[in-house]
């Protein structure tokens, strides 16, 4: 006759065993398999998804999840974890297939087309440019002119041109336009410290200084802002006007021609550099963040000229002789087509 308390122990290690065996086998099996849609069969469905500024990736996956875009939260964030591109998913409105798996899911969110409301603001881009893009992305042109007269300017500042800083924006759904245009000038105030900018430099104010990089933007290649930026220096050192087309052409507000009419230079405006000595007002765009370090940073060089002769051959001289030689050039080239513009 077994008394109770072996009755007990015996149970007890049966359970034990039991308990062994389960734990072998799960190992033997390896982890749990973590629920995720199979590849390559996506629904033809579509569903809004959300995203707030500052939300984290385990929202987004739950938000994924509860949409029927993935079959499990666990899937998608362990597949954004593993993928530093997952940090670069934009706020705003996006646009997704349902019946993802998660790395489909991820490619999706991260897929520009997909995002509703992108502002995508080039490099050198005029503020007018900006404004019809925000028209284009449903912000009314009231609600624009009411924020631009809302808005305050950083000190130091005298206009918001060259102030909104190019880069890609997503904004969630019913963000203001006022705060649309705060979160621009907030990057730009940003990216003009990192720069150097808004401690001036020398002789030249932050207000100045971010002309110069407009300019230097608008004028060249990326590769020759910091030559172009010491001609702009040394033609304002030495008094000499700067005659930079591209400040007329910020006037005339026309984009894609290069030959420049003797009628344009005499335009009357603050802007011409062909009719005024020093810089313009203010910067003629929004410069990006390697003009407004060519503006604080310029390379060293006597150069007074320089002349693009072809499409990304740009060249500097001190000499006003090889300068008419090289127009010369250019103009043979203008002629041929090698530039694609039109006259004005």
């Amino acid at each position: 006759m077994i008394d109770l308390k072996q009755r007990r122990v015996q149970v007890g290690a049966v359970a034990i065993a039991i308990i062994s065996i389960a734990g072998l086998l799960s190992v033997l099996r390896g982890p749990a398999v973590i629920p995720d849609f199979p590849c390559g069969n996506p629904s033809k469905n579509e569903v809004v998804i959300e995203v707030a500024k500052g939300e984290t990736g385990s929202q987004i996956a739950e938000t994924l999840f509860l949409n029927g875009v993935v079959k499990s939260s666990r899937a998608f964030f362990g597949v954004a974890v593993g993928d530093k591109r997952a940090a670069t998913i934009a706020p705003g409105t996006h646009l997704i297939q349902k019946n993802l798996c998660a790395k489909e899911a991820l490619d999706q969110m991260l897929d520009n087309k997909r995002i509703q409301g992108l502002i995508n603001i080039f490099e050198g881009a005029w503020n007018s440019e900006i404004y019809a893009l925000m028209e284009k992305n449903g912000f009314s042109r009231t609600e624009i002119q009411s924020a631009l007269r809302t808005i305050e300017l950083p000190e130091g500042y005298k206009t918001l041109e060259g102030l909104l800083f190019p880069a890609q924006y997503s904004f969630a759904d019913g963000t203001s336009t006022l705060e649309v245009i705060r979160s621009m000038v907030s990057r730009g105030t940003f990216e003009i410290a990192r720069s150097g900018i808004s401690k001036g430099n020398g002789k030249y104010s932050p207000q100045q200084l971010l002309t110069i990089a407009s300019i230097a933007q608008a004028e060249g290649n990326e590769q020759d802002f910091t030559k172009i930026s010491r001609v702009i220096r040394n033609r304002l050192e030495i008094g000499m006007p700067l005659q930079m087309d591209s400040t007329v052409h910020y006037i005339k507000k026309l984009r894609g021609s290069i030959f420049l009419s003797t009628k344009s230079t005499l335009l009357k405006s603050s802007y011409n550099t062909y009719r005024n000595y020093g810089l313009p007002p203010g910067p003629i765009g929004n410069p990006g963040s390697n003009a407004m370090l060519a503006a604080v940073n310029p390379e060293l060089g006597n150069w007074l000229y320089f002349i693009t002769v072809a499409p990304f051959d740009t060249r500097f001289t001190s000499s006003a002789d090889e300068f008419s030689k090289w127009k010369v050039e250019y103009k043979k080239n203008l002629r041929a087509g090698l530039f694609r513009s039109s006259n004005k």
